[in-house]
């Protein structure tokens, strides 16, 4: 390999930049966490009215299953 082949590999840094900007240092993000929990009583205000009917499908399918055999 030439040396020329070498020194335009784009992986190897050459030089260390310095950097005069300070460190970012986070934050927390109030308004996601207000978007994020208004979506979430959203649903909750939306599902539990319809756990009830939830409920007796599944205990339905748990009745079938005991009664009608499987064909395994």
């Amino acid at each position: 390999m030439s040396d020329s082949a070498e020194s335009e590999d784009p992986s190897l840094v050459r030089k260390a930049y310095r950097t005069v900007t300070p460190g970012y240092r986070g934050r927390e993000d109030v308004e996601m966490n207000l978007i994020g929990w208004s979506l979430f009583l959203g649903l909750v205000v939306l599902l539990v009215p319809l756990l009830p009917f939830l409920i007796v499908v599944w205990l339905v399918g748990k009745v079938l299953d005991a009664v009608v055999p499987s064909e395994e």
